[in-house]
């Protein structure tokens, strides 16, 4: 499976937008989504249709799919959700 390209991830351009506005996130290239200093979110194209990997845990990539607009809506609310999550830890474990 190939990274997504320049066409694919025009067409993925208001998915694209609204994950820039997740706080904590970072767009370093475009479609590759970085938090904190590490990578955080991509995506990929193969004939099944395109995936987003994401390490909702901060640890581990899991592949969701984008394909439909439903899949796009669970992505956008799983990941600012991860990122609240993986925010609030690090604040915890500075405390602590």
């Amino acid at each position: 499976m190939k990274h997504a390209g320049p066409s694919t991830l025009d067409h993925l351009t208001p998915l694209l937008d609204r994950l820039r506005r997740v706080p904590g996130l970072a767009e370093r290239k475009p479609g590759t989504f970085y938090f904190r200093s590490a990578a955080f979110l991509h995506f990929h194209e193969d004939p099944a249709g395109v995936f987003a990997d994401v390490k909702f845990d901060g640890r581990t990539f899991e592949r969701v799919p984008v394909r439909t607009a439903a899949d796009r809506a669970f992505l956008i609310k799983a990941v600012a959700k991860a990122v609240a999550v993986l925010q609030e830890s690090r604040k915890t474990s500075r405390i602590a």
